[in-house]
């Protein structure tokens, strides 16, 4: 299919619909709604549902503006009740009038199992109707924490394992539910940034401006597509929202030669918002070739060109360097020198515009076209002979993808709701060894379709859809997906509600651009017949509201068949070639305490244990047996049995901190090497962060953070130390603003 006749064709949509609109604007009746939060602040992106009082279609659904603001213009008059759903909140609910005056609502804090979720369902539901087990880092939470990329927040997460190889800037592999580092979607602005069959680096995405972070579990590719097998990471930019433009700029520093400076500029006025933001981090590391420098430069704006049409788009450019000691420090033992030669370059960029449509009544429309471009670079000039994994090599891989999504939301009833879309993208890249020209390039197009429906009846809440997927590398594949809430008991003040939930779910991936089409050199050769990796996953948990809501106990049980799984073989001319061979298995379950101790003080804490296993691996049998840890009945690399996150957030009007605990188990690794006594596991840690801010006042803020403050010496990867004690403390300024 060519793009012209796709672009066309949605055009030819985008006329039809405006039509739709300025016909259904003719009204009588006004309802104005301001959404803020607990400081009184304007809320934005918040879905606002009119119900007219005894009828079971939604009269309207629409989004809050920059301003906090949305506007029903309705035919009829009488009472109306108003359904608020705003991420990182509580649901709200307010019966009304139409009336001149403003109807302001303020938003509450709430525990996680109530807070409004987007990633799970795509559109806004709370969290216990999710049908997923979700969490989130709010703009408050991230504020407290100063997280310098996103692998510094992750880890303070309910079921997420991270291993970074050493320094900042280290590649930093996320693990869940005991899939591979490369089962998970990452999402920046609605923009998809991972490469398929790649690991995504959690190390080099910096939360700079960040309003938002949601993390899932378990499998999504009904509504994600390829790569969300075990999880889905999504941020969000913050917007701009005062009408008096406003001014942020600090900087901060600490130990090992740290320092950062960041600036943006945001507001709001009248249909428009915006917000432009730089910062630029730099840090020396504690050690020989532990330099980490990055950039980043953004924009988020948006322009309300009706009350029911609004356009946003978004652009963020990101360009890091790193240095790459290699491995030498094995659990304490320093038994090779760190590589000073050694170094990698990201440059990326993404942007994205999308154009939302809220009509006609009960329905919603978004338009997406999208860009991504990825270029990484690394360069390896010594090697060590004691090390399968440290040779010299010069690596590129320059990847875009650039594509289209239609996906539109559609409320039938005040229990039922559709969602469904179209996506195509076309993903082309070279993936190749620079010392052995030419290059190799690869070109896939996929076209996607899916459809999800939500119902909830009494106390059972029912999802169900499915993707459809045909692409030009690999043919046609399916993925579908039911998630089934009970209500079993409503309770009293003590235990307050009790949940019991379901899901089944497949998932898929597709392979590496350097599996199916690059040339990666060092003996390796791509397969063009390669096919997706896939999943197949169950769930099953309960969920106990305790002291009327405020806390909430729960236990979740997973179940994950990974197979057609990628691994290389030889071929009878000596080259390795890649094939869908292996077939492995996860199991484990998660036990989650959340709730809130004080209004503005709440506490997550989780313990996970996952049993992994290899079931299959053609290249470990003989006459060719493999030793630990890659034969059949092996546990999986890099995935402990025993994991455990806590999380305190305080979140005030004069001053916030958190308290963030990870605790990671022992679990099989290896360190590649040649000399005796070669290692095969990483040693168990515990990594405790602490920080805040102080409001000077209006205007300035002081802040602090100190990561592993008990300055454990470890391990993420064997070979790798972590960096210890490290701190940071600095003074954020505004100008302008409310």
């Amino acid at each position: 299919m060519r793009f012209s006749s796709v672009f066309a064709s949605v055009f030819s949509l985008f006329t039809i619909f405006l039509t739709t609109i300025f016909l259904s604007t003719i009204a009588s009746a006004e309802i104005k709604i301001k959404v803020v939060d607990p400081q009184d602040a304007a809320v934005a992106g918040a879905q606002v549902q009119l119900l007219e009082l005894g009828k079971p279609t939604p009269a309207s659904v629409q989004s809050t503006s920059a301003e906090g603001l949305v506007i029903f213009r309705e035919s009829a008059s009488g009472s109306y009740r108003v359904q608020v759903l705003a991420p990182g909140f509580a649901a709200e609910t307010l019966d009304l009038s139409p009336t001149a005056e403003t109807t302001t609502i303020k938003l509450r804090l709430a525990t996680a199992a109530e807070t409004v979720v987007v990633t799970a369902t795509r559109t806004p539901v709370p969290g216990e109707a999710a049908g997923a087990d979700v969490d989130s880092l709010s703009s408050q939470q991230l504020e407290a924490m100063q997280p310098v990329d996103a692998d510094d927040a992750m880890r303070f997460l309910p079921g997420a394992v991270v291993n970074t190889a050493g320094q900042r800037g280290g590649i930093s592999s996320l693990f869940v539910r005991g899939g591979e580092s490369t089962y998970n979607k990452v999402i920046v602005d609605g923009v998809a940034i991972d490469n398929p069959g790649e690991t995504f680096d959690f190390g080099t995405l910096p939360l700079a401006q960040a309003d938002r972070l949601e993390f899932v579990r378990g499998a999504q590719s009904t509504l994600y597509g390829s790569d969300a097998m075990t999880s889905v990471v999504q941020v969000w930019t913050r917007t701009g929202s005062t009408p008096v433009p406003e001014l942020r700029f600090g900087a901060d520093g600490g130990n090992f030669g740290t320092a950062n400076g960041y600036a943006s500029l945001a507001g709001a006025h009248g249909r428009f918002d915006y917000n432009f933001f730089g910062d630029q981090f730099n840090s020396n590391g504690r050690g020989v070739n532990d330099a980490y420098s990055d950039s980043l430069e953004g924009a988020n704006v948006g322009v309300a060109i009706t009350d029911h049409v609004g356009l946003r788009v978004c652009f963020r450019h990101s360009n890091s360097y790193t240095g790459v000691p290699g491995e030498w420090s094995f659990n304490g033992d320093p038994l090779l020198a760190p590589n000073p030669s050694e170094w990698s370059h990201q440059n990326n960029i993404l942007g994205s515009a999308e154009l939302t449509v809220a009509a006609p009544s009960g329905w919603q429309h978004r338009f997406t076209g999208f860009d991504n471009l990825y270029r990484y670079t690394d360069v390896n000039l010594n090697s060590s002979s004691a090390s399968y994994d440290d040779y010299p090599d010069r690596y590129d891989t320059h990847v875009n993808r650039v594509g289209f999504e239609y996906q539109g939301d559609r409320s039938e009833r005040t229990w039922a709701h559709s969602t469904f879309g179209y996506r195509i993208e076309n993903e082309n890249g070279v993936v190749n060894d620079l010392d052995s020209p030419p290059p190799a390039p690869g070109q896939r197009l996929d076209q996607d379709a899916y459809l999800q429906q939500q119902f909830t009846l009494g106390r059972l809440s029912a999802i169900a859809g499915g993707r459809f997927v045909h692409s030009s590398a690999y043919g046609n594949t399916g993925v579908p997906r039911v998630a089934l809430t009970l209500l079993a008991l409503r309770g009293g003040e003590l235990f307050s509600g009790t949940r019991l939930r379901f899901s089944y779910a497949t998932g898929f991936m597709e392979p590496a651009l350097y599996e199916t089409f690059g040339d990666v050199g060092y003996g390796y050769a791509p397969n063009h017949g390669l096919l997706p990796e896939r999943t197949r996953a169950f769930e099953a948990s309960f969920e106990q509201k305790m002291f009327a809501g405020r806390w909430a106990l729960g236990a979740t049980y997973f179940n994950n068949l990974f197979h057609d799984q990628i691994e290389a073989l030889p071929t009878p001319t000596g080259v390795y070639q890649f094939f869908n061979l292996e077939q492995s298995f996860a199991q484990g379950a998660e036990f989650e305490l959340q709730g809130r101790i004080r209004s503005r003080l709440s506490l997550t804490t989780v313990y996970t244990y996952t049993s992994t296993e290899i079931l299959e691996n053609p290249q470990c049998t003989q006459p060719n047996p493999c030793g630990f840890p890659y034969a059949p009945g092996d546990p999986l690399f890099r995935r402990p049995k025993h994991s455990a996150t806590t999380l305190l957030s305080y979140l005030g009007t004069q001053w916030g901190a958190n308290l963030g605990g990870s605790f990671v188990g022992r679990r099989p690794d290896d360190a590649f090497l040649s000399i005796p006594n070669d290692f095969n596991h990483a040693a168990g840690y515990a990594r405790v962060d602490l920080g805040g801010w102080y409001a000077i006042n209006s205007r300035i803020t002081a802040y602090a953070n100190v990561e592993n403050a008990l300055n454990d010496h470890y391990n993420e990867v064997v070979g790798y130390p972590a960096l210890t004690a490290n701190f940071r403390a600095g003074v954020r300024l505004r100008i302008g603003g409310d």
